[in-house]
């Protein structure tokens, strides 16, 4: 919570919990790198793209307090992975069972966009997470960047296959696990999802029912059925 590695990225953060939004003036911003929340026993990791300004870079927890985090966790709670639909705090009781949600960037960048060098560099808050949850049997990618996140990971340790080879696509199930070089990379099947931004939600491109097979596929190649 006290990265500065990308000056940009920390001059927006600071700059967002200065500022603020009208409806949160009252409260305190978190405004720092957030970390990576759910059950250290995770069978499901789930990687998603960044904090939103007002949502996790407020509340310093992954997908809390905003409409991503309440599609998200409301899904997460019809399939028995979340305790409860809501996430409004850090305190207000959530808790993951089976699964574990990282970001491939841990700061709001401007624009919901992080630049690759930005990428590249919380890379190593992402292979954190990889390497001290012991227990993942698959993975969960949200939106393109997680998904291309989570191959750039596994190819830098060896697994042998082009982006292009493994191209995101909603529903997707990819066995990396037995792509060549997959198994010394330690490879996890990776299962797509669009990510569950409000451009995704609010225009129906991704709907819950739609959000809801998708993280079912990945419960059940996980092994939480």
């Amino acid at each position: 919570a006290t990265c500065r590695r990308c000056p940009r990225l920390a001059a927006f953060r600071e700059e967002i919990a200065r500022t603020k939004r009208r409806a949160y003036r009252d409260q305190e911003y978190w405004g720092a790198p957030v970390p990576g929340f759910g059950d250290p026993d995770a069978r499901l990791l789930i990687v998603g793209l960044a904090p939103g300004a007002h949502g996790s870079n407020r509340t310093g927890r992954m997908f809390t307090g905003d409409a991503s985090g309440t599609f998200l966790y409301a899904s997460m709670h019809r399939l028995g992975l979340a305790s409860q639909p809501t996430s409004v705090s850090r305190s207000d009781g959530l808790r993951l069972t089976g699964a574990w949600i990282t970001a491939s960037a841990r700061c709001v960048p401007p624009g919901n966009k992080p630049t690759p060098d930005e990428l590249a560099t919380c890379m190593h808050w992402l292979k954190h997470d990889f390497d001290g949850l012991r227990n993942v049997t698959a993975i969960l990618a949200l939106g393109r960047i997680g998904h291309d996140s989570v191959l750039r990971l596994y190819r830098e340790r060896g697994l042998r296959a082009t982006f292009a080879s493994v191209p995101f696509a909603h529903g997707a199930v990819h066995r990396l696990d037995e792509l060549p070089g997959g198994a010394e990379a330690g490879a996890r099947p990776l299962v797509d999802a669009f990510h569950v931004s409000l451009q995704n939600t609010n225009t129906g491109r991704l709907t819950s029912a739609m959000f809801d097979e998708a993280l079912a596929v990945a419960k059940s190649v996980a092994g939480l059925d």
